[in-house]
């Protein structure tokens, strides 16, 4: 290899800087993104328990949300500035912390945890598919799936289930690596048509029982005893579970904030987070709340209210109803699976291998592995604790975090040789002791440690909500000792 090809070996045109008449995400754009963050089948289930399971003051879990989301909302401007200002994504920027070989193997962290969560989001996916498929072939004949064909099954799924996981692999490839447009405005689709999809049912459920599910509504809502010292506890442990649930998405934040036109836009963008989080849970606990009015009334009996929008529909045993329902889960689903799974991996995978790889060729990849998965995902991968594993991994995302902001703000000062970033030169800024940053490496490892025992350890356990704030605390403390001197 010559000199000029080994300065240009991490280069690779999804990866480079984007050009600024190229930022065109504004406000909206993040208000749609943090959107689709929360309109999962996961989040609509988190959401409404919190509200209506839990013996919880539902004002207390309010205020926790709110304190929850607000701080990630804090984060979210400080890993997405450094991207929105250079226009680089996450794998890049790690590059000025860790080293541009380091970056390129400690990036690949990201990129498993995303390709496995790919590959089990994207059975669930399949299963919405499979009903409808189902629905369709008993509305034709109702005796077909009685057929021998349909009752073999292989690793728990049947030739339907294989055909509809299938689909949903080459749907989302086929969608996902087109561009980065086509993404944006897939992700400003997918959280419009969501959203109108709960109100009609919010309205549908206000128009058939408006007297009965507005007073059990109103109900909820205890004042009592709100500000007192025993409030606390409950509040931070909600505010644990929201800031959790989204926090998945920061350490890769920088892959969306990179289009976005300025840094106004971008506070403002992420301030949309709360409303979000406003408009999603009372639309989630009324839709919940409401549906348990009606089908107490239906039904002789119902053990305990349902969170989970499928169990919902399966419960009203309506086709149109189903369906409908079927059509917006797939949006929600396959919407998530873009921002918090596809994109991360492919950007881990094109970083790796920067002038081989493409879009195209990473999206073949991602497909093949997510099909495995989401075929051994019922017998198998389930069965051995495999999320174990993948948590374990995830406790490296606070670290990353940690790393990279302190590095940022207080080691780089603001200041990226943008040159460099995407050089290989041994006297670049940033190929430190042989494209290795062993302070950022040694930082990194110390913060998972203590992440990870709050998932190992059983004295440690009860810590488990808290583990990426943990690691992150940890990671940049020891950084920031290291790197400042």
């Amino acid at each position: 290899m010559n000199h000029d090809k080994s300065k240009n070996s991490l280069i690779n045109w999804e990866l480079v800087s984007v050009n600024p008449n190229d930022k065109n995400w504004s406000w909206g754009s993040l208000f749609c993104f943090w959107g689709i963050n929360i309109q999962s089948i996961i989040a609509f289930s988190l959401i409404s328990s919190l509200y209506l399971v839990y013996e919880l003051n539902i004002l207390l879990v309010f205020i926790g949300c709110l304190a929850g989301s607000f701080l990630i909302y804090l984060f979210a401007n400080l890993i997405g500035t450094p991207s929105q200002k250079h226009g680089i994504p996450f794998t890049v920027l790690l590059r000025t912390s860790f080293g541009i070989k380091g970056a390129k193997y400690f990036s690949l962290i990201r990129g498993l945890v995303g390709i496995f969560m790919f590959g089990i989001q994207t059975y669930f996916l399949s299963k919405a598919i499979s009903y409808l498929i189902r629905i369709l072939i008993f509305s034709y004949d109702d005796t077909l799936l009685d057929q021998d064909i349909f009752l073999i099954f292989l690793l728990g799924l049947n030739i339907i289930d294989f055909v509809s996981l299938f689909l949903a692999v080459i749907l989302q490839i086929y969608l996902f690596s087109k561009s980065h447009k086509f993404n944006q405005l897939f992700i400003n689709f997918s959280a419009i048509i969501v959203y109108m999809g709960m109100l009609s049912f919010f309205f549908i459920i206000i128009l058939y029982e408006y007297e009965y599910v507005t007073q059990a509504f109103k109900n909820l809502f205890v004042y009592k005893d709100i500000f007192n010292k025993d409030s606390l506890g409950p509040i931070i442990s909600v505010a644990a579970t929201i800031f959790t649930y989204f926090s998945i998405t920061l350490i890769n934040y920088g892959d969306f904030t990179r289009y976005v036109k300025n840094k106004r836009e971008l506070k403002k963008g992420n301030l949309s987070l709360l409303l979000n989080l406003v408009i999603f849970s009372f639309l989630a606990v009324f839709i919940v709340l409401g549906s348990d009015v009606i089908l107490n009334k239906n039904l002789e009996s119902i053990e305990r209210i349902l969170t989970n929008p499928t169990d919902i529909i399966a419960k009203f045993d309506n086709i149109l109803i189903t369906t409908v329902v079927l059509f917006f889960i797939f949006f929600a689903s396959s919407s998530t699976n873009l921002i918090a799974n596809y994109i991360p991996t492919q950007n881990s995978l094109l970083n790796f291998i920067p002038n081989k790889l493409n879009i195209k060729s990473v999206g073949i990849i991602i497909a093949i592995f997510g099909l495995v998965i989401g075929a051994l995902w019922l017998t198998l991968l389930s069965q051995i604790g495999a999320l174990s594993f993948i948590d374990t991994f995830a406790c490296f995302f606070g670290p990353f975090f940690g790393i990279i902001v302190i590095d940022y703000y207080l080691i780089q000062k603001k200041d990226l040789i943008n040159k460099d970033i995407f050089s290989s030169d041994e006297n670049g800024a940033y190929f430190y002791s042989n494209g290795w940053h062993y302070k950022a490496v040694y930082s990194l490892i110390i913060g998972f440690i203590f992440a990870a025992a709050t998932i190992w350890n059983e004295n440690l356990m009860h810590l488990q909500s808290y583990s990426w704030i943990i690691g992150m605390f940890i990671s940049s403390l020891t950084y920031y000792l290291l790197a400042s001197r």
